[in-house]
């Protein structure tokens, strides 16, 4: 028997228990998974994404973080970030009056706009501006006026109320946060600690084939920061902080996974559980792409790994999109509404 029949005899005794009762995962639509997209805001920086390597099959987009804020959802929501009428809401960023029309929160979408506009009035993106009602225009940040258009930047706290904020409190607008964090890694580190190296030069061919051929059961890699991104480069030479490739596996025994990966990687490796593998987090992308942008608010859709690979960025998670979104699985999708429920 060859290694590999052996690798596939250990994964076919530890899955054979989930595999009686499952159906079989769909394949992915690897032309949808590696189209370019434009996703914003979770862009891997640049530092990092020189040590970042995808298979294949898919382009990773962004990687998974365990800092996300928590919102205390009530008894009866089927999300935590559900919002419905009479729920009270937060938003900070542009507020834009013009003469004639309701007072607007522009949700902050990719725009083809000139970066320096010049005497342009300002303007929402098309389809993102959210009627309020109650701003103080003369309390807003970096206000300015041109051609009768007043626009600023606030953080507003109000009622939801048939698709308008009703403002109650009104203050600055929330500090740009800073970037984002590196990916963690959810294993203990090895007796010794984890070792110096650039882990995307552990994706071989090998390693890429075997999590190629299983996509039912596992996600694509990803690289982990354990002490965060480096903070010296020199070209050529490794990063000055360990990194870990990840595997995440959906179904099957873990420890049989990390027994098969483990002659194949010669760095720093983890194997851990996650909720959904790549073929189902393929099917649930191309579910949420299906869904009518316009008509749910949702601004963007990426995939990446972890807990929760599907990224959606959108407008609002109100009743008629949380409807929409509960049966493509809302605890395995990260949902980013703009419009949240105050905590």
């Amino acid at each position: 028997m060859t290694p590999t029949d052996e690798i596939d005899e250990l994964l076919r005794q530890a899955g054979s228990r989930w595999r009686a009762g499952q159906p079989s995962a769909p394949e992915p639509d690897l032309e949808r998974i590696t189209r370019n997209s434009k996703p914003r805001r979770w862009v891997v920086p640049a530092l990092a994404a020189a040590s970042v390597a995808t298979i294949a099959t898919a382009a990773l987009i962004w990687l998974p973080r365990g800092d996300e804020p928590v919102v205390a959802p009530s008894n009866d929501k089927a999300h935590p970030l559900a919002v419905r009428d009479g729920d009270r809401v937060e938003v900070s960023g542009q507020v834009v009056a013009a003469p004639g029309v309701p007072v607007r929160y522009c949700v902050p979408l990719p725009t083809t706009a000139q970066l320096d506009p010049g005497e342009k009035p300002p303007a929402c993106a098309p389809g993102g501006a959210v009627e309020l009602t109650g701003v103080d225009l003369n309390r807003l940040v970096d206000l300015r006026v041109i051609q009768g258009v007043t626009s600023g930047e606030a953080h507003l706290v109000g009622t939801w109320k048939a698709g308008t904020i009703l403002v109650e409190q009104q203050g600055p607008p929330a500090q740009v946060q800073p970037e984002e964090p590196a990916p963690g890694v959810p294993c203990a580190p090895p007796a010794g600690g984890w070792k110096p190296g650039d882990a995307s030069q552990s994706i071989t061919p090998a390693v890429e084939q075997f999590v190629k051929a299983r996509t039912s059961q596992l996600q694509n890699p990803w690289i982990g920061w354990p002490e965060g991104f480096p903070t010296e480069t020199k070209p050529g030479a490794p990063p000055n902080k360990p990194s870990v490739l990840v595997i995440g596996v959906a179904h099957g025994d873990v420890a049989a996974v990390r027994r098969a990966l483990d002659p194949l990687v010669a760095g720093n490796l983890c194997v851990t559980q996650v909720k959904v593998s790549h073929a189902e987090a393929a099917k649930q992308q191309k579910a949420v792409e299906a869904l009518p942008a316009a008509e749910y608010g949702i601004t963007s859709v990426g995939l990446g790994a972890g807990d929760r690979p599907v990224r959606v960025e959108l407008r609002v998670l109100d009743e008629k999109t949380t409807a929409a979104l509960q049966p493509i699985g809302l605890d395995t999708l990260d949902l980013k509404p703009y419009i949240r429920p105050v905590p």
